[in-house]
């Protein structure tokens, strides 16, 4: 995270696993039938999306600057996290998307938070810090921080990266262990509510990166960074188990890589790229639906790290980020938004 290269490292969290010593230390071509899906013999549609606003610059202590884990609070404001935001900076960032205006919600001298979700349980704001392998709370208003766990899980420290929550408040947590080693030694961790108990679900995984429930709450799909590939998590009985796991979509992405993931109303799964300012979307049977990119005449933008869609509407707004800054998007999402696609 010096100057910012013409590609981001893997997730840029290569360099977060050191960051602990720096102190951080709808437009476009539309080939849609109905329901928003490719018609019949048509490729995926592409989708141009629309620049809000700049939220964030290049941060002159860590290089860099790369936005994530965008999520609604009650009042339809936006929520985002800075991965890269050095101590004293806004870590959590407030959007008035109405107004078009930022402001800090929580700095603090060590995080390097990777999401950032509400819980159904407490109603706090929940962040994965990756480079300390914690999970922070907040209150709604970004006070109060407390942390909700921290340690190993079955011998081995976490690197958590996205958040999911189940109906009841429990976590969900894709451990991105190995990244930096180039392993395949990711994990899905589920942590309950009151923070008491830690249980690894699913181990082997190449750099655990997305997570999300799907509509019915019976699995989850996850993303594999460093292999390009969703897998779906079929969950067991109450979730504390997964009955079966198989590999979903294989992603073409070129030197783009598998980021977050977030699902609609319709169970369509919105794959962010890192390494490319786009999102693919796909149905739940993996047929390629839709790209979102932003406008080609704007540069400096390299990476499209997660996105919200409105609850209740389809309205979306997507985090990029590049050597131009960070950066909020707006696109017309397939269907509307719900707890699967806020936050994450």
């Amino acid at each position: 995270m010096r100057r910012l290269p013409r590609r981001l490292p893997v997730r840029s969290l290569a360099v977060l696993a050191t960051v602990g010593t720096l102190t951080l230390t709808g437009c476009g071509t539309d080939t849609a039938g109905p329901g928003g899906k490719a018609a019949p013999g048509a490729t995926a549609r592409t989708i141009t999306a629309k620049k809000v606003m700049q939220v964030t610059k290049v941060h002159e202590e860590t290089g860099m600057t790369l936005l994530e884990g965008p999520t609604f609070d009650e009042d339809g404001t936006l929520l985002l996290v800075d991965v890269t935001a050095p101590a004293g900076k806004p870590k959590v960032i407030r959007v008035d998307l109405a107004r078009k205006t930022a402001r800090p919600a929580h700095t603090d001298s060590r995080g390097a938070y990777t999401s950032a979700q509400f819980s159904p349980y407490d109603g706090r704001i929940y962040l994965s810090d990756f480079a300390h392998g914690e999970v922070v709370s907040l209150a709604p208003d970004g006070g109060d921080p407390r942390t909700f766990f921290s340690g190993q899980v079955d011998g081995a420290p976490m690197n958590p990266d996205d958040i999911a929550f189940d109906e009841d408040g429990n976590l969900y947590i894709s451990d991105s262990r190995g990244l930096t080693e180039g392993e395949e030694t990711g994990r899905v961790v589920r942590i309950d509510r009151e923070g008491e108990k830690a249980t690894v679900l699913a181990d082997g995984l190449a750099a655990t990166n997305g997570i999300s429930f799907d509509v019915d709450y019976r699995g989850l799909w996850i993303s594999e960074l460093t292999q390009n590939r969703i897998s779906y998590l079929r969950l067991g009985e109450n979730g504390e188990s997964v009955a079966s796991r198989h590999t979903a979509v294989r992603v073409d992405g070129g030197l783009a890589q598998t980021d977050s993931i977030a699902v609609d109303a319709d169970g369509n799964l919105y794959q962010a790229l890192h390494g490319r300012a786009a999102m693919l979307v796909y149905d739940k049977y993996g047929e390629r639906l839709a790209t979102i990119e932003v406008p080609a005449r704007d540069q400096g933008l390299e990476s499209a790290t997660n996105v919200a869609i409105t609850p209740g509407g389809t309205k979306a707004y997507m985090t990029v980020s590049g050597p131009a800054g960070g950066y909020l998007y707006s696109f017309d999402a397939l269907a509307e938004g719900i707890r699967q696609s806020n936050g994450g």
